[in-house]
């Protein structure tokens, strides 16, 4: 598999596709062997599959009524031929294609392929467009057939999705079941928990020994009648999961909608960045916990200070890795719009905010992990509910499975939250999936 994904990296219609992708072409190629002199297919024949060198040599016949400028092109290792079967209203060859001496070659089924890439509108469109550009620049066709690629509408992507999207996602589950990922991923786990069991039932090391241990905690994390009053069987665990997923809802939708823009203008303009940014240096390093009295003062109840201290954590890491990613973009790609045309507004919207997008989305990982850190802070203090809450209450009152209850799941649900917005990020950033390959190597 890692040696087939390889070859299709060479190739020129599939270079810059992303890995998953390229394992699920993978998946639809066979293999086959070829002697010297063997015709491949003849022209006229039903073209159905698409065929890259792996190793060897073919020769690649046009017919004189293609007006190609050269009909004659020898194939090698990581060439792509055969690419009828990926036309539409032409599914016959248009050449002859002969082995030159002993070759191996991988077969694609073309409707597959493009079944594959339907699921995926945007990077098909990429793909059958180098497409086009590979029959017209090396095979020398006239546009008019290299026009005859497919191009992907929405409603061909959702009926594709709906086909497809099943089998690609059961593909992408048996491959990385059978990579060394969630095997080396159990064994991290497991040393961890062996550690925890060891040193606190087994060993009973001096320091570890007042710790609830690894079978009390699974014990009372599953039980329908707990001691300490909460597991997996309450609704009140699942209340406080809510609570606290709603005020880092709260707080990181505010610290987006207000931190990227401020991000954006810190680093587009150095006047405005002249009279911020000195104030935004020194807010930025004091403590979370320094905010708690002021919060209190400022916010009436329970609930909003909580989500006001979540919120600052949250804003500043935001705006920061924004202003250094806006900081990164060369000054010659504004330079270039403005001599193209384009005003200050135009030049901002369509060069320094996707510029700057790869660096908002490591920020805004960042801003989620940094605000279940100061949540926690503030329910310990101020709230009544929520994951925080519990720590800070089963420690008072000497509930130290709860404890390690309310620890794992912040570690869970942190996680996911986490992962979501990094689905996110590869989502919307699916243009650099598309400019990186219409660029070329």
């Amino acid at each position: 598999m890692d040696q087939l994904v390889t070859l299709l990296k060479r190739a020129m219609p599939f270079q810059m596709v992303p890995d998953d992708t390229l394992k699920a072409i993978a998946g639809l190629a066979k293999y086959e062997s070829h002697a010297q002199g063997d015709v491949i297919y003849h022209i006229g024949d039903y073209a159905d599959d698409i065929y890259i060198v792996s190793s060897g040599s073919v020769q690649h016949t046009l017919g004189i009524g293609t007006q190609a400028t050269h009909l004659d092109k020898t194939m090698r290792s990581g060439d792509v031929f055969g690419w009828a079967a990926v036309l539409e209203n032409q599914r016959s060859r248009l050449a002859k294609t002969v082995c030159l001496e002993r070759t191996e070659l991988i077969r694609i089924n073309g409707e597959d392929l493009i079944n594959l890439f339907k699921a995926s509108p945007a990077l098909g469109d990429v793909v059958m467009s180098r497409f086009a550009t590979m029959i017209n620049k090396e095979f020398t066709l006239p546009e008019a057939v290299a026009a005859q690629v497919p191009h992907f509408t929405q409603a061909q992507a959702t009926m594709a999705t709906m086909a497809t999207g099943l089998t690609l996602t059961m593909f992408r589950v048996s491959q990385w079941l059978k990579s060394p990922k969630p095997y080396l991923m159990l064994i991290g786990f497991s040393i961890l928990l062996g550690i925890w069991y060891f040193t606190v039932e087994v060993w009973k090391l001096p320091r570890f020994e007042d710790m609830p241990g690894l079978t009390v905690v699974v014990k009372e994390l599953f039980s329908k009648d707990p001691t300490y009053g909460l597991s997996l069987y309450t609704p009140e665990y699942y209340q406080h999961v809510w609570v606290s997923l709603r005020r880092i809802g709260i707080a990181f939708f505010l610290a987006t909608i207000l931190g990227v823009p401020l991000g954006l203008f810190l680093g587009w303009s150095k006047t405005f960045r002249e009279y911020v940014f000195p104030v935004f240096e020194t807010l930025r390093p004091i403590p979370i916990l320094a905010w708690v009295p002021l919060a209190i003062l400022m916010f009436s109840g329970s609930e909003t200070p909580v989500i006001y201290l979540t919120f600052l954590a949250s804003f500043f890491a935001t705006a920061l890795n924004t202003m250094l990613g806006v900081e990164t973009i060369d000054e010659s790609y504004s330079r270039a719009a403005s001599c193209l045309g384009a005003s200050k507004w135009q030049t901002f919207r369509e060069v320094i905010v996707p510029g700057a997008m790869p660096f908002i989305f490591t920020g805004l990982q960042i801003s989620i992990g940094v605000a279940w850190f100061s949540l926690v802070a503030g329910e310990m203090v101020s709230g009544q509910f929520g994951l925080g809450y519990v720590i800070n209450t089963s420690y008072t009152m000497v509930r130290y499975p709860t404890i390690v209850i309310g620890m794992v799941t912040l570690g869970a649900v942190g996680y996911t939250t986490s992962a979501m917005v990094r689905m996110a990020g590869d989502y919307m950033m699916q243009w650099r999936v598309r400019e990186l390959a219409l660029g070329g190597r």
